[in-house]
Formats: structure tokens, sequence, C-alpha cells
């Protein structure tokens, strides 16, 4: 591709406005704060001419303010999450709502891309998930001024204090505000990967935007390195990450020997190869080992092993955006290999083993679930069952073949991957507020939180009835639009002169459809324990938690949208959404 061709001509600039802006940001957030009246001195004998350059020396009072950095990427992910709406939402002059980047550096805003090979499809499914990831990371941040504060430079001592307890926070908030460049960078650089999965049409454009996005999060994991398992997770879930990205890669290779190309559209793409010899062994073998590495991209089982230890380990806005934003790049990425790859004009064999992986992954989630007493572990078990909810719809799809029915489900999965972020970041969140006084590893951390902060233990309240699926709250609807896609697509063409005979001739993903009602049910138990600690145990700490202010309006944001997202105008115009991107996944 020739460079110059990414900032010529106004389609391009249009159809990559938000991925400009994040590269604007970072730019932005590695030279701003260096900003200063550094000079150097002309190389001229008998002068001392010096010539300013403005990066260096000592820095100016507002390139100086440790907050500057969350202020860059507080602006640039909410720049980028506007115009990603406007572009599909509004499809306004600042974006188009469909285009595709060719190798060449053309942009085809023609009304399909299929027929071409393309890097990047900017379509309603890619601008939805981008501001799924957008708006994840946006409430993260905003909780993360609390999390990890700066401190203004004329608030901290500039010696040693005599006071052990004084000298120690002292020593916290210098460290915290050296360290504030370094996160929020990452946060945008993890933004960036994102949308680059979002956006791919191609398998290994794709695998450089999941190892942008990996290699971002295994740093911000183990970002609090003075904690006790903050290192340790970020280790764990690096080794388990890089060996499923080696293996993922080598699948790609495979398919890429199989079929000379790895664009996912066009006349040679992996969709058409597929389409007329997808029961080659190497392609199947290549796609195998794919599926390992988005396997442990969504918590799939046997592939979750390192999550706990990585939710655990994490702050909690961090743990919740790994549930989330994180989750739903990895869906993303299945779901278009999976459908926009192998789905063909019908049903296809491999998923009867992605429905095998989400029957083992949504029980042993929820099993795991039942035994854990840290909020943290209990919460990522959690996020390994919801990954088999929706691997259930994907296998589901793939069942039905394309129709109005997979649309229906696929509505669901976006559908839910967008809520959650609601529900599962905000009860993430509230475990935040109780880590900023140094608590909220175990369960009895929550005892009498109602009588300590009310307001905090109804959010939270409502919060665990939207995960086990209560109606009439955002979790209950996406799971009822998938169940119902499901049931729907496989009772109806049923026919038999009896009970057995009519149970004997349903569809094997009808099962999963109870599967889900089942586990749905179990999960309530864990749920439903945090709720009651909440309420009915005592406790003797102070009554009221941290201030944290830019904290609580995440969590009371994330409680509104749990709510206004189940039912009403908000919630039928997200499923409107959601069934747009969905359209866009089938020919």
């Amino acid at each position: 591709m020739n460079l110059g061709t990414l900032f010529s001509g106004s389609d391009m600039a249009s159809a990559l406005m938000p991925e400009w802006i994040l590269i604007l940001g970072i730019v932005a957030m590695i030279l701003i704060p260096n900003l200063g009246n550094g000079t150097f001195r002309l190389p001229i004998p008998g002068t001392s001419i010096r010539v300013p350059y403005f990066l260096g020396g000592k820095r100016y009072a507002f390139t100086n303010d440790p907050r500057l950095p969350a202020g860059i990427a507080g602006f640039t992910l909410i720049a980028a999450f506007v115009t990603a709406f406007m572009s599909q939402m509004i499809d306004s002059d600042v974006g188009m709502g469909y285009a595709c980047l060719a190798a060449n550096g053309v942009v085809d805003s023609t009304s399909s891309c299929a027929d071409a090979e393309h890097l990047l499809r900017i379509d309603a499914f890619s601008r939805t998930f981008e501001m799924i990831f957008y708006g994840a990371l946006i409430i993260a941040l905003f909780a993360n001024w609390d999390r990890l504060q700066a401190t203004a430079p004329n608030r901290i001592a500039l010696k040693k204090q005599e006071d052990d307890a004084v000298e120690s926070l002292r020593l916290t908030r210098l460290l915290n505000n050296r360290r504030q460049v370094d996160f929020y960078l990452l946060v945008l650089m993890v933004a960036f990967g994102m949308s680059v999965v979002a956006l791919s049409a191609n398998l290994f454009v794709l695998f450089i935007g999941l190892e942008i996005a990996s290699l971002g999060s295994y740093v911000l994991i183990s970002f609090l390195k003075e904690t006790k398992t903050g290192p340790e997770a970020g280790l764990k879930y690096f080794i388990v990450g890089s060996v499923s990205s080696a293996i993922g890669l080598y699948g790609m290779s495979l398919l890429y020997i199989w079929n000379g190309n790895l664009s996912m559209t066009g006349t040679t793409g992996l969709a058409a190869g597929w389409l007329s010899d997808g029961s080659n062994g190497l392609a199947v073998l290549g796609l195998t080992f794919m599926l390992v590495a988005f396997g442990f991209k969504v918590s799939a089982v046997p592939f979750h092993f390192a999550t706990p230890d990585a939710y655990e380990g994490s702050s909690a806005p961090i743990a919740g955006v790994l549930s989330t934003a994180s989750k739903a790049m990895g869906f993303a990425a299945l779901m278009r290999v999976l459908i926009g790859i192998t789905l063909g004009d019908g049903e296809s064999d491999w998923y009867v083993l992605i429905g095998l992986i989400a029957a083992i992954t949504m029980t042993w989630g929820n099993i795991a679930a039942l035994g854990s007493r840290s909020p943290k572990r209990m919460l990522a078990y959690s996020s390994v069952a919801h990954a088999g909810y929706i691997l259930a719809g994907i296998a589901a799809i793939g069942a039905i073949g394309p129709g109005s029915a997979s649309e229906l489900i696929a509505t669901a999965i976006i559908f839910h991957l967008a809520v959650l972020v609601t529900f599962k970041l905000g009860a993430f969140l509230v475990i935040g507020l109780l880590e900023c006084e140094g608590r909220g590893n175990n369960l009895e951390d929550f005892y009498g939180l109602a009588k300590r902060d009310p307001l905090i233990a109804v959010s939270m309240f409502i919060f665990m009835l939207a995960l086990a699926g209560v109606p009439p709250l955002a979790g209950f609807l996406s799971k009822l639009m998938m169940v119902n896609g499901i049931i729907s697509s496989t009772i109806g063409d049923v026919g038999g002169s009896g009970l057995f005979d009519t149970l004997g001739n349903l569809s094997w993903v009808f099962w999963l459809a109870i599967l889900i009602f089942m586990n749905s049910a179990m999960s309530v138990f864990y749920y439903l324990r945090i709720v009651v600690v909440m309420f009915f145990e005592e406790t003797d700490r102070p009554v009221r938690l941290s201030r944290a202010p830019m904290l609580r309006i995440a969590i009371m944001l994330c409680t509104m949208g749990t709510v206004v997202f189940g039912f009403g105008i908000l919630a039928d115009a997200l499923a409107e959404a959601a069934a747009e991107a969905a359209s866009t996944l089938f020919p």
C-alpha cells in the first residue's frame, strides 16, 4: 500500500475518522506531556546561539500537570465514539455508512464489497462494535481517575516526611503521577487495536489488531506492580495469550498455504475458497488452530484458565474492560471468520464442535462460580458462562444457515455484547469503589454495604439481577432474543405423532436453548449471594465508602444503562442498531 494514499482524499478521511482520531490522540499523548523549553546549541565555533525545539527541558505548567494524560485520553475516546456514532447512526458528512479499503489504498463505497479483496470493511457491524469498545473504555477511564489518582504537583511535599504513613502516601502520589502517561497511552493503544479488529476484512490485519490490543491488555493487567497478585496475573495471561496467538498465527499460515490469500472477501478470498473446497484437510486444520486463539480471547473452556487470575490481579476497571470490550473484540473476530467465511449457503459441520464447546463453557463457568467467594473470580467465571451463551448462538446460526432466524440470533449476540458493558462493567466498578479503601477481593467486604452506601448497594443489586437475566432489565432481553431465535427456528418444522417423536425430531441446537435456561437459573444463586450479604449481613466498618466522585458517576451511568436498555425507546433503538449490524454479516 502506498502510505500517501492513506492521507489523501475525503473518502479515506471520512471512512477512517475514528481511527485517525485515535492515532492523533496517541501522538498527542507522547508529545504534549513532554513539551517544555528545551533548546539545543548550534555547533558554530565562537557562538552560544541556542535554538528552541520545545521538547525536553523544563516543562510548561500545563504540560507538567499529571491530570493532562487522562484529559487527552478522555477527549480522544469521546471524539472517536461520537464520529463512529455519526458515521453509522446519522450517516452525516463526518463519515460514511458503508465503505471498504482495498490493498492499494482505494476506498470503495459501492453497495457491496463482497466481489473484491479488501483489507478493511467499514459497515454497521464494525461501527457498532467500535462504539461498544469506545463506550466501555470511556466508562473505565472515568472510573480510573479515582482508582489511579493524579495529584497536582503543588499538593505533594518535595522532601521526605518523618511520619511513615504520610511518607507512604507521598510516595504513592508521586508514583501515580509518574505513570499517568503510560496508563492512558496503553488504553488508547488497546482502543486502536480493537478498532482494527472490528474493521478487518483480512485475517492478517485482524491478527495485527488482536495483538495490538492484547499486548496493551497484558501490561494493563499487571500495571499495579506493587500489588501481590498483579504481576503474577499479568505474566500468566501473557504466557497463555502468547501461546494461543502463536497457535492462531500458525493456523493462519496454513490457511494462506491452502488458499494463497487471507482476504475474507472477493472471488479468490477465503469465503469463496471455503464454499468450493471447505472440506480440505489443510483448511480445516488451519481454522482449528485459529479457533484456539479466538477461544482464549472469549474465555471459552478449555482456554479460560488464565482468566480468573487476570481478573483478580488487575484493577477493577481493567477487569471490567476485559470482561466486556475485550470479550466483544474476540466475538467480533469469531463472527467475522465463522459466519463470514465458513457459513456458506447452509449448515456447517463446524458448528457441532462450537455447540459442544458452548455447552461445556456455560456449564463449567456457572459451576465454578458457585464455589467462588472472591467477587472478582465469581464475575470472571460468570464471564466464562456468558461466553458459552454467545457461543451457543453462533452454533445455532451454523446449524440453521443464512436466514431471518440466524439474523435474529446474531442481533441478540450483538445486543448482548453491547448491554453487557452496562451491568458487567458496572459490577466491576462497584468492586473498584471498595478497592479505593483496600478491600473488594473477598465476599466479606460486601457485608452491610446497603447500610454503608444504599445507592451503591442498589446499583449492585440491579447489576446482579441483569447478569442473572431477570426481567425487565437489559440482560433478560438479550437472552430472550437469543433463545427465541433458536427455539422458533428449530421447533417450527418439527412434526411427530407423539411427544417422544416430536422431541426426537428436534434439532440439536434446541437443547442448547434449554441449557441456557438451566444455566441461567443456576447462576441466580451466586448472583443473589452478593445481594444477601449486602442487605442482611452486619458490618463494623465505617458507614460510607470512599467519595471517588468520577467512579460513582460511572456506576450511576451503568445503572441507568442497565435499566433503560431493558425496555422502552432506547432498548428498541439499540436492538435496531444491532439488527442492522447483524444483517451485514450475511451475504
